[in-house]
């Protein structure tokens, strides 16, 4: 038996015909399905954190510092008649060298932990350290996230990173609750809305704060219930400062409402010209060089990437 071959020409459909479809001559047709196309992983951010000590946080990194601060911090609120603030509704903006100044004093044990996202400055913090009767404080002098990447626990990530396996005392001044909800789970291991150790700021607040090196909190006074008797005035206050830092409260305040209404604030309220306290002991964690800033040698590396 021959077997006659016959040859057949094939053409892809033209833009008229049905998508997919291949013909051939003479007059067979072959269904080909549409190539499917791979979705693409969405890319993962890279997120890069760095760390500094006093002496190599060079003129650029305030600047790049105080930049996100002025661009993401507040706006001025109101001052009482006779202060002397920034304007109603202008954003509240700070210089380098006012950065060095209030949160880098000469001599002091300061660090600088800063976080890029794709290349764009992100968040930051500052710490400044010093001893409190044999023991290392660690206070949070300042710390931002851009607006635009909130809610991504950059805030915690920074502190952790800030932590030292030496830091036995932590404290902040912060009219946000966030920040303090940040620091308290990154150098606490507690949820500062279900549990708050407030003895221990209610015996050394004060003398923690008057053995600072930096001078804000220095001259700051604790304010509230947890250091007056009810009878002396506090107004709602729990643990706060009168810092006399009249920025806008709007966002601050909502946060505050819908963490009282459920039960989970213990600092109390929140007054024009203050700031939340919140100051607490806690033990010592061993943490793998990777994690924090401290657990590296001064000498071995003063910059660290993660």
């Amino acid at each position: 038996m021959t077997w006659k071959l016959h040859a057949c020409v094939y053409k892809m459909a033209s833009p008229g015909e049905l998508s997919g479809r291949v013909t051939s001559s003479p007059g067979v047709e072959f269904q080909v399905k549409p190539k499917r196309r791979r979705k693409e992983r969405p890319k993962m951010p890279t997120e890069i954190f760095k760390g500094f000590y006093s002496d190599d946080i060079t003129d650029e990194m305030l600047a790049d510092a105080a930049k996100l601060f002025s661009e993401n911090y507040g706006v001025w609120g109101t001052p009482p008649p006779g202060h002397h603030g920034g304007t109603p509704g202008e954003r509240v903006k700070m210089r380098g060298s006012r950065l060095r100044s209030q949160c880098l004093p000469a001599g002091a044990d300061c660090s600088y932990v800063s976080v890029t996202v794709d290349g764009i400055l992100a968040g930051n913090v500052f710490a400044c350290r010093w001893d409190y009767q044999g023991r290392q404080v660690c206070w949070v002098t300042q710390l931002v996230v851009h607006r635009d990447y909130r809610e991504r626990r950059l805030a915690t990530r920074l502190l952790e990173k800030l932590r030292d396996p030496d830091d036995e005392i932590f404290g902040i001044m912060s009219s946000h609750p966030a920040a303090c909800i940040a620091l308290s789970k990154a150098c606490a291991g507690f949820e500062l809305q279900q549990f708050m150790p407030l003895e221990f700021a209610r015996e050394h607040a004060a003398a923690v704060m008057a053995a600072s090196p930096i001078t804000y909190v220095k001259d700051a006074e604790p304010r509230g219930l947890l250091f007056t008797a009810p009878s002396g005035g506090a107004d709602g206050l729990v643990s706060a400062v009168n810092s006399n830092f009249f920025v806008d409260h709007d966002e601050p305040l909502a946060a505050l409402e819908w963490l009282t209404a459920r039960g989970l604030w213990p600092l109390g309220e929140l007054r024009d010209g203050h700031e939340f306290l919140l100051v607490f002991e806690t033990s010592r964690r061993r943490r793998s060089r990777s994690q924090s800033l401290g657990a590296q040698s001064k000498e071995a590396g003063r910059v660290f990437m993660v």
